[in-house]
């Protein structure tokens, strides 16, 4: 079985036809999948999704946190909410992590010093709660390494990372996975598939970030953008990148992703329909 640690359900890709993408991914063995959510207006829809999907998805969780993108709109009363939200989501085992989090230097209208500050803060709770993090690393890599270095954090996913090797080891040795997906499978990706192949297979998950990051037959078939559902094809190519044998790839991601969001082991351990290796 598959396992998505970043997928945004909420999308308004997905509006329409969200229960047929959930069944798809179903159908396709996708046991389990994280729901970041973004900005202080998603709190409870995430929570909410988690929740009415999971029969069909039962290792369906979510992340609290305000996205480094959604920044400009936010306010600093949002780390308020996120704080009353974080303590109120304790006792729920479905709440697994303080993410979609980070800094983002590519995209070029966004204050850097809000971000920072939105960053940080949510950096404090989470060190705070001691809860693992959900990282979003584009172009920051060296920043967010300095920045996770002066706090205590336990741990948690760099998603979609496409950094050098140091960096990557960098962010293992403070405790951190690193997400590949449907990037990987374009062949002009050198570096992420340089990094697939040689980075320790203990510090690799999956994800697919849909509806965003589309594989590369994607467009070529037709296909509007990401679902959970396409993980399969993608995770198989990663595992063909790797070398690896497929069933050896999807045990070592799945018990990767339960070891650094130990929230999430201990939901997937007590599903009677789930275990912690496929």
């Amino acid at each position: 079985m598959w396992i998505d640690t970043h997928c945004h359900l909420d999308a308004p890709e997905f509006a329409d036809s969200l229960g047929v993408v959930i069944h798809a991914a179903a159908e396709k063995n996708v046991k389990a999948i994280l729901l970041p959510a973004v900005r202080a207006a998603d709190f409870f829809n995430v929570k909410d999704l988690a929740y009415q999907y999971s029969q069909q998805i039962p290792g369906l969780v979510y992340t609290l946190g305000i996205h480094p993108l959604y920044t400009n709109q936010a306010q600093e009363s949002d780390i308020e909410t996120l704080e009353k939200r974080i303590v109120e989501s304790l006792s729920d085992s479905r709440f697994v992590g303080v993410g979609e989090i980070g800094l983002d230097y590519f995209v070029e209208d966004l204050d850097p010093h809000k971000q920072e500050f939105f960053f940080n803060a949510q950096l404090d709770l989470a060190q705070k709660y001691q809860l693992p993090v959900i990282l979003h690393v584009r172009r920051s890599q060296d920043a967010i390494l300095k920045a996770l270095r002066r706090r205590n954090i336990t741990g948690g996913i760099a998603h979609a990372f496409n950094g050098s090797f140091q960096q990557a080891e960098q962010f293992i040795e403070l405790g951190f996975k690193l997400g590949f997906g449907g990037a990987a499978t374009y062949t002009r990706a050198l570096q992420i598939r340089r990094l697939l192949k040689e980075l320790p297979l203990d510090s690799i998950v999956t994800e697919t970030d849909a509806p965003d990051i589309p594989p590369a037959w994607l467009r070529e078939e037709g296909l509007a953008f990401n679902e959970p559902a396409f993980l399969a094809r993608i995770a198989k190519e990663l595992a063909s990148i790797r070398g690896v044998d497929e069933a050896e790839f999807a045990s070592a991601v799945w018990k990767n992703a339960m070891q650094v969001l130990p929230r999430w082991s201990a939901l997937c351990a007590s599903a009677p329909n789930l275990q912690l290796a496929p």
